[in-house]
């Protein structure tokens, strides 16, 4: 039977980067600022692939081809990041400066060209128009001019590719920034970005280019003529959003100016913009804010990014005067001006590197012509210096490697003492925190709406819907509620939703019986989208069919039922009395939503009995699939789960006779083995609730 659903809010429409407003609403205390930022660059991390962080390579940078011009030089640079996988770029020079000097990372976005961008004639006649550039050299070469305006100025200056394109064309550029079904490969073994393995496991673009300005970062501050304590990061557009992740990750750049990028619109369309998970509950305003208190500058112009000055800037400036540094936020409202990181964007940026990297530039600043690079004096590859292998088998051997040192780092957090086990919840329970996005609701958040109740021989049944006001749900909930009852309640969690306690022919299933025969209340409930079948989940109409664009502003089907069951624990105990015991039963297919419930759920849930069926993350084949949740895999699927429940009580059906190894460790770290059982055999849900009964009399 179907049963009418409840109106819950969460059915409506999906967050979409291009029709929501991404606020950002600074907190009223220091230390409340500090706890969300936190939260927030712990969510980056995450969703980048770097929670915990990759070992970084030592910087073993190549720099050939040295190039004189007038007061710089400029050189060649390719250095590994992942084993096999190499950034590269070019590195500009001061000539005669003395001592260590300030480091400019300049991360690009999509323009034309890339690193080797320049406009053709007309563009560059309509950009002298505008006011947009000022001199034709440096306006038809605008990433050119950035970098050697800052080294004329005294700093040394890496710009460096973004993935497919300059040099960096290991990995095909449809693959990162124009991805299909045509390109995606996504098999159990062999996987390229964009594929449900590489979700499963948080590999993503928007990752290994995050990665790749850390591994910058690296070489540039450890190069003897470089300070650094005194490293700017400056990007327009997608650099822009490539200088967000790593001022959220990485304490050491000490200004930021992202350009045409911060707003309370448009996030960032490309896939390489976004990661699963990454902006749930957040957005570009705030992963800005992350930055504070060291100096912020920005520019904005006529795109998404034309009302910062009144949305995202004031807000901007009360949390830097919250933090007691006014002076350290800027905006340069250029709003004259399409998309752009052009001559006016650039002339404002210039002086804040000056003033907070303090250069001891003399202003005020002004480019002036210079000698441009040609292709070949800046292409890295050559006769002497050849290109590394690309194509889509060095793609998925990158992914490959990328899992190889995940898996030894989880493998390193098997808990093996109450230490180790701590250090496990920190790590892989923060990850799965992140992934599942639940927050505790208050008793005033949380109420049970009965419509109708009806009395049975041996109970009541009372159906109505249990509400959160926190997250909009609303379950259609049954209750039964044994005539003699001693308080205890059991979540019954089913596939098929309020209709799990039932058998085929209507009646009650036996297990329940038998738990309402000795004084256990039963609830069920039908969570998102139970009560009618759900084979494929909703997506958001974008261009790229990938997963980021949906999950990474929306939580997924199975993290909202996890949050269902936790939502309904917290119903339980304020339906019943304070000492009351709260368990949950899960069969028929639920067992992934309520493993996820138990490992972030705490003291709302008193025991779990729970039919795995041997499900497994890595055996999804779509990250459409309603049990889809990304980097289970990375994390170490659906026992890491069952081990973040440790030492709560377990009964465990469909893993044989014996625990995974992980939940072994876990319960064993802290001396809880007994606690640990395991049920063998087709009649789970009787003999779950006769464990239940022995355990739990």
């Amino acid at each position: 039977m179907v049963t009418a659903q409840p109106a819950d809010a969460r059915l409506g429409p999906l967050v979409h980067l291009r029709q929501h407003e991404f606020l950002f609403d600074p907190p009223a205390s220091v230390l409340e600022w500090q706890e969300r930022a936190d939260q927030v660059r712990r969510r980056v991390k995450v969703a980048a692939g770097l929670w915990p962080a990759p070992p970084h390579k030592t910087p073993n940078a190549v720099v050939h081809g040295r190039v004189d011009r007038d007061a710089y030089t400029v050189e060649k640079v390719y250095l590994e990041s992942y084993p096999g996988h190499f950034v590269t770029g070019n590195l500009y020079r001061p000539k005669g400066a003395e001592g260590q000097r300030p480091g400019v990372l300049c991360p690009y976005g999509h323009w034309p060209g890339g690193r080797f961008q320049s406009w053709d004639d007309d563009e560059l006649e309509r950009q002298l128009a505008s006011g947009a550039e000022r001199y034709e050299v440096g306006g038809r070469r605008p990433i050119q001019a950035r970098c050697v305006q800052l080294a004329r100025m005294g700093c040394v200056v890496f710009v460096y590719d973004m993935l497919g394109y300059g040099d960096s064309q290991q990995i095909a550029f449809a693959s990162v920034h124009q991805p299909s079904q045509d390109t995606i490969v996504d098999s159990p073994t062999n996987w390229g970005f964009y594929s449900t393995q590489a979700e499963l496991r948080m590999q993503s673009p928007l990752g290994v280019q995050t990665f790749n300005s850390q591994c910058a970062l690296d070489w540039l501050a450890s190069l003897p003529d470089v300070d650094p304590k005194r490293i700017g990061v400056t990007g327009g557009s997608s650099g822009a959003t490539q200088t967000l992740m790593l001022g959220a990750v990485d304490p050491r750049p000490a200004v930021s100016f992202p350009v045409v990028m911060v707003s309370t619109a448009m996030q960032g369309g490309c896939g390489c913009e976004n990661a699963c998970g990454l902006r749930v509950g957040t957005g570009n305003v705030e992963l800005a804010a992350l930055f504070a208190p060291k100096p912020l500058g920005m520019a904005s112009a006529d795109d998404w990014t034309r009302e910062c000055i009144t949305k995202g800037f004031p807000e901007l400036q009360r949390l830097y005067t919250l933090l007691g540094k006014p002076d350290r936020v800027m905006l340069a409202s250029l709003t004259q001006f399409p998309h752009n990181y052009n001559y006016a964007s650039r002339a404002a940026m210039y002086p804040w590197m000056n003033r907070w990297l303090k250069i001891g530039a003399p202003e005020p600043i002004v480019e002036r012509d210079f000698v441009p690079l040609s292709d070949a004096q800046m292409h890295v590859w050559d006769a002497e210096h050849p290109a590394p292998p690309a194509g889509p088998e060095v793609e998925q051997e990158l992914l490959r490697t990328i899992d190889a040192i995940s898996q030894e780092q989880l493998a390193s957090l098997a808990p093996h003492d109450s230490a180790g086990l701590a250090e496990f919840r920190r790590v892989v329970g923060g990850a799965f925190e992140v992934l599942l996005a639940w927050e505790k609701p208050k008793a005033t958040q949380i109420e049970f709406q009965e419509a109708q109740s009806a009395n049975h021989p041996d109970y009541r049944q009372r159906t109505g819907a249990v509400r959160s006001n926190l997250n909009g749900a609303r379950l259609s909930t049954v209750v039964l509620e044994p005539k003699d009852s001693h308080g205890d309640v059991v979540l019954w969690v089913h596939s098929d939703g309020e209709q799990g306690i039932r058998d085929g022919a209507g009646g009650l299933l036996p297990g329940v019986q038998r738990l309402l025969d000795c004084g256990v209340a039963v609830v069920a409930a039908d969570l998102l989208y139970q009560g009618e079948p759900l084979t494929e989940t909703r997506m958001v109409d974008e261009r790229w069919p990938v997963a980021p664009l949906t999950y990474g502003y929306n939580r997924t089907v199975l993290a909202q039922r996890a949050s269902d069951v936790l939502t309904l624990a917290a119903a339980a105990r304020k339906l019943y009395a304070p000492g009351a015991k709260v368990h949950v039963i899960s069969t028929g297919g639920s067992a992934p939503y309520v493993a996820a419930a138990g490992a972030i759920g705490g003291d709302l849930i008193d025991s779990i009995a729970i039919d795995t069926q041997g499900f497994r993350f890595v055996d999804l084949r779509s990250w459409r699939d309603p049990q889809f949740l990304p980097g289970a895999v990375k994390y170490g699927d659906l026992p890491a789960l069952l081990a973040l429940g440790a030492p709560r009580r377990l009964l465990l059906g469909g893993e044989g006779a014996e625990a995974p190894p992980l939940v072994r460790d876990a319960y064993s770290a802290t001396n809880a083995q007994a606690e640990v059982s395991m049920l063998d055999g087709d009649a789970f849900s009787t003999g779950a609730a006769a464990w239940l009964l022995e355990t739990h009399p």
